[in-house]
């Protein structure tokens, strides 16, 4: 049976290229050698050079990176217009995947519950009498980052320009939702056309949030799958999810972020190329489901070819 090219892809240079590189070499321990031919590639910057990428002449490109190009769609649409197959989420997907202004944006046009939130720009003045409006406790975090690079937690007003002062380090938007105090969970989705809702994962973390640390030091965070949850929010949460995967075009697979509270869910943000480290949510969430680690990789591969 002639091996399936696989170019992987990894690191990128920004805030996340150490997470991409662990998501990259778990990948690259889990692949099956018998079925792939696997030829890494790591990525020191933002730029990728799309004539090696051509000159490889890959099957599919397996994209582990986070943040930057590798997430906002830029990459995904160099592969489009090359004709190159990869796997996960398209660009216009991907672009909304990282917007999480344009993200909630959509979100609320839809009827999908999200916490209360307005928009600061870099260089701009805010209104307190609005950021007072979401309540006494409030997230500020960059309009376009992932793994929680820049976000703070404050409850205090005095703490808000220190706050985002850090959000506009990675990003000129910036947004200040409300504080929900409730259980954190990740929800996950599988497929194209026949979409499999992953059981709910539960995050406990031991810092104040599930910030960076957290999400990549082992033993900072708990994980309880399936969610403690009721069985009509578990089906609410997994319907919503099915609900967003159509409505913003996405394909292969998306891990969605979202808080419970009063058994009302509260979606977030939207992970297109979520992490595949040992600590990382999806691969839990697919083990869960009968699917394990070099399994979803095969499933990822396979959505990529369809």
């Amino acid at each position: 049976m002639q091996k399936l090219k696989v170019l992987l892809l990894m690191g990128g240079g920004g805030s996340e290229h150490e997470v991409s590189l662990s998501s990259g070499q778990e990948v690259l321990k889990n692949f099956d050698k018998e079925k792939y031919e696997i030829i890494p590639l790591v990525m020191e910057n933002q730029h990728l050079d799309i004539q090696k990428v051509k000159s490889i002449v890959p099957d599919v490109v397996f994209i582990a990176l986070h943040g930057g190009v590798g997430e906002d769609g830029t990459i995904q649409k160099m592969f489009e217009d090359e004709g190159i197959r990869f796997i996960g989420c398209g660009s216009e997907a991907s672009r909304l995947g990282m917007d999480k202004v344009a993200f909630l944006n959509l979100m609320n046009k839809n009827n999908i519950p999200t916490p209360k939130g307005i928009v600061a720009k870099k260089g701009e003045l805010v209104d307190l009498d609005l950021v007072k409006e979401l309540g006494n406790k409030w997230v500020v975090k960059p309009s376009g980052q992932g793994s929680s690079v820049g976000v703070s937690i404050i409850d205090n007003l005095k703490d808000l320009d220190q706050a985002l002062e850090l959000a506009f380090r990675y990003d000129d938007g910036a947004i200040i939702e409300e504080f929900l105090d409730g259980v954190e969970v990740s929800s996950g989705v599988l497929g194209n056309q026949d979409l499999i809702a992953l059981p709910i994962i539960e995050i406990c973390s031991k810092n104040i949030f599930f910030d960076y640390e957290a999400k990549y030091t082992v033993g900072k965070c708990e994980e309880i799958v399936p969610a403690r949850l009721t069985e009509e929010v578990t089906k609410k949460i997994q319907e919503y999810s099915l609900k967003i995967f159509k409505l913003v075009g996405a394909k292969g697979f998306v891990r969605f972020d979202l808080m419970v509270k009063n058994n009302e869910p509260y979606f977030f943000e939207m992970n297109t190329i979520p992490g595949l480290t040992p600590n990382s949510l999806l691969p839990k969430e697919a083990k869960a489901a009968g699917v394990d680690y070099p399994k979803l990789l095969d499933k990822m591969i396979e959505l990529a070819m369809e």
